[in-house]
Formats: C-alpha cells, structure tokens, sequence
C-alpha cells in the first residue's frame, strides 16, 4: 500500500512539473549526443592522434551549449504552443456548447455548425471525439416530435390530483426539429468519402435517439462502437442507409425501432480482425428490432464473426434481403417475426459457420427462399457450413424454397411447425444430413418425390417417409 501510495505521489509530481521534466530530458539528450560525437571523432576519425588545443575546446564546449540551450528552448516553445492550443480549443468549444444550449433555435443552429467547425480544426481524435460526443448527446435529449416545429418555447397544463387543481408547465426547445435535423445532416456529410474533413473513425452513439430524418446514404462508420439501440426512426420519412458501411468492431441496432421503410441496400457490414476475447461482441446486431414501415437490405453484405437479427419483428408491407450475402461466422434470426406482407431472401447466401433459424415465425402472406444458397464453403480453417437450423420453426401462409440449395454439414427442420402452402421443389439437398423429424404439423408440403416416395435423397431422414408427426405413434401417422 506505501509503495503504490508513493508511485502516485511521484506520478503527479511528474505530471505537475511536465515542462521540467522534458527540459531535463532535451538536456539529457543533447549532452548524449554531444558525447557520442566526440566519441566518434576521438575513435574512428583520427582525433586520438592529435592533441586538441584549449580553442578547439572552447569551441566544442560553446557548441554543445548552444546545443544544449537549443533544445530546451524547443521544448519550452512546443509546451507553450500545446498549452496555448489547450486553452483556445476550452475557448472555443465552450461557446460552442453555449450556443447549442441556447433558447433561441438560431442560435442552437449556429452551435451546431461551431460545433463542427471545432471539431474539423483540431485534429487531436480526442477532441473531435469530444465534439462528435456533444452533437450525439443533443439527439439523445428527451424530445417530444409532435412539438418539435413549434414556436412555444412552454405549454401549461390543468390537471385534477385527489380532488385539487394542479398546473404543470411544460418547457419545449422552440423548433428543435430544425437543429435535430441539421445536426443529422452534418453528421452525415462528415461521414461519407468526400468529406473535406472525414469523421469515420470516431464513435457514434445515437442510442434512445429520434431520427426524424436518417438520410446516412454512401456514409462510412469506420469506429469502434456505432450505436443505434433503441432509437426510434419515426414515421413520414424513409431511413436510408442505401450503400452504408459499417466497418467497426460492434455495430448495434439492438430495440431499434423502423416505423418508416428502411432501406439498407447494397450495405457493408463488415469489421475488421479482432482479439478473440472481443470476438464475442464484435458484430452487427438488429436485435429485438421491429421494422413496422418495411426494410430493405437488397445486395447488402455481412461479414465478419456475428450477424444477428434475434427476436425482431419484421412487420411492414416487405422485408427484403434479394441477393443479400451472409458470410459471417454466425447469422442468427432465432425467434424472429416475419409477420408483414412480403418476405424475400430470393437468391441471398449465406456462407458462413452456423445459420440459425430456428423457433422463427414465417405468418407473412408470402415469404420466399426461392433461389437461395443456405450453407456452403467457407474459409478453409472451418471448413464447409457446420449448421443450418430451421427447428421448431412456424411456417404459415405460402412458404417456397424453390431452387434452393441446402449445403453444408447438416441442415435441421426437426419439430417445424408446417401447416400452409409450403414448397420445396426443384431444391438441391447437397448437405451430408438432412432432417425433418417429429413436426408438429405437417399440412401442404410438397416435395419432388411426394408421388413417389422411394425417390427420396437417402441425405434426407426420417424413413420411412412423411414424417411422423411428434404427438403421434408412427401407426397413427401412416
């Protein structure tokens, strides 16, 4: 305990008296150079064999100095000009945040841009950090939309509590509309390639924000953590992340909610190598998301070590993935709600280790596969897909697999629920097993071989053929 008391003692000692210390060293340092010099000269440059004279020492001895006198004179004006640029960027960010937290809506536009501008001219990634964190904050401020384009700046209330007449005033931001929206905006120009001044390798944290307009189209979010959970992306406007790339370790959508169409086409989700004590959080998570105005992730990529869409709810018009790719290490919708109109992986791949579907729920009118890839050949450390997992999954209305290709190591729809117009022809079973035991129901599925039985891939179990419903004896089944 003395011991560490004491290194922190030395430790703020140190940090009180920097410019001292760094004089000491640019001294220590010139005195070193000095000497290896001179041991240089006297050594391998034949100044052994002759005597120096008391000038040429003076000489040596006034160089060195000025040397010497040099370098701290370096160091003291390279301290004075970081303490100097300490101080304005206090200045200057400190008005900045003075004006967003101004009453009046002009002033609060103004604060933005001075934000930005703060944030553009200081280069340390700390500070724009510091000034990227304030813009985000000001999205994650309690916000009323209905009130947001109004001039009130407070609205009272006359309320009836046990019998006694209470007023309450309530205080509004006066067109907060206006800055939240020019605050996404500038957030967004910063992020795309042609930004003069880039943003995207710095964190974002929009978590608990309303986005009235998301208008993130081509922008790059290059830093550590993006954070979307439980934001709420409002009715009246499309959310576009059309061509988005998401190239940090954690990518997090979780609670989200889309009450707008959403499009996410031909985005990149894709992180970059991490330890593998990280690996377990690295990823992209819509989890427990609910899309109830429609998505759109045509052509997007994900890749990396996780993709997972866990209990979300997908309840608009459509949901499309058409030729999305699903590389990842795993993609998981487990428990997931297809519950709109539409949905539609025709043609996606998905590639990577474990894809798992299982306990999902297809009410949808139509959900489609047609022309999918589930399982293949992945990278050669891991081998071909472990496992592509539809148990216990609903499957309701009309379901087509149609020309889809089943590859991997095992494919498993053991205790699916199948009571609708479900298709499965023209598939490719190429997975070395392939299992449809004990459903719980198993009304309208067609297969290539229903009329014929004994055509059926010997890949595919259970035998003999339709399955056995799980409450039944195989008696009662046949």
């Amino acid at each position: 305990m003395r011991r560490w008391r004491f290194g922190g003692v030395v430790s703020r000692a140190v940090r009180r008296s920097g410019l001292m210390v760094s004089a000491l060293l640019a001294v220590l340092g010139g005195l070193a150079v000095a000497g290896v010099t001179w041991w240089v000269l006297w050594h391998f440059l034949g100044a052994r064999a002759e005597t120096p004279n008391q000038l040429d020492l003076s000489k040596i001895s006034l160089a060195v100095t000025a040397g010497v006198f040099g370098a701290v004179a370096l160091v003291v004006a390279y301290r004075r000009q970081r303490d100097a640029e300490r101080g304005r960027f206090a200045d200057v960010f400190g008005a900045a945040a003075r004006q967003l937290g101004d009453p009046d809506v002009a002033v609060r536009i103004a604060g933005v841009y001075a934000m930005a501008g703060v944030a553009d001219e200081f280069s340390a990634r700390w500070r724009r950090q510091q000034c990227v964190d304030v813009l985000c904050g000001y999205l994650r401020l309690p916000y009323q939309p209905e009130e947001g384009a109004s001039h009130l700046i407070s609205k009272s209330q006359r309320v009836e509590d046990h019998g006694t007449a209470v007023e309450r005033v309530y205080t509004y931001r006066q067109n907060d509309r206006q800055v939240r929206d020019t605050i996404v905006r500038v957030i967004a120009e910063h992020l795309r390639p042609a930004a003069e001044t880039p943003w995207c390798r710095l964190d974002f944290d929009f978590s608990d924000a309303v986005f009235e307009d998301a208008d993130f189209r081509h922008a790059v979010f290059a830093g550590r953590n993006t954070r979307f959970t439980n934001a709420m992306f409002l009715s009246g406007r499309t959310v576009c992340f059309e061509q988005t790339r998401f190239l940090g370790e954690r990518v997090t959508f979780h609670g989200a909610i889309f009450r707008s169409m959403a499009i996410f086409d031909r985005a990149v989700f894709a992180h970059t190598e991490v330890d593998r004590t990280d690996r377990e959080h690295a990823g992209v998570t819509f989890t427990e998301a609910t899309f109830g105005g429609g998505v759109s992730f045509a052509g997007a990529q994900f890749r990396g070590a996780r993709t997972a869409f866990d209990r979300a709810t997908f309840a608009g018009e459509r949901a499309v993935f058409v030729e999305a790719g699903f590389g990842a290490a795993l993609t998981t919708f487990e428990r997931t709600v297809f519950d709109g109109d539409r949905v539609t992986f025709n043609s996606a791949e998905f590639t990577g280790a474990r894809v798992i579907f299982a306990d999902c729920r297809f009410y949808s009118e139509s959900s489609s596969f047609d022309g999918a890839r589930l399982g293949g050949q992945v990278r050669w450390r891991t081998g071909r897909t472990q496992e592509v997992s539809f148990a216990r999954a609903e499957y309701h209305g009309k379901v087509s697999f149609a020309d889809a290709v089943f590859a991997g190591r095992s494919v498993i729809f053991t205790g699916g629920d199948f009571f609708g117009d479900i298709s499965f022809h023209r598939v490719s079973f190429d997975a070395r097993a392939i299992t449809f035991e004990q459903p719980r129901a198993w009304v309208g599925v067609h297969f290539d071989w229903d009329a014929s039985p004994a055509t059926k891939p010997a890949n595919i179990t259970p035998m003999p053929w339709p399955p056995a419903l799980a409450e039944s004896t195989p008696e009662l089944a046949s």
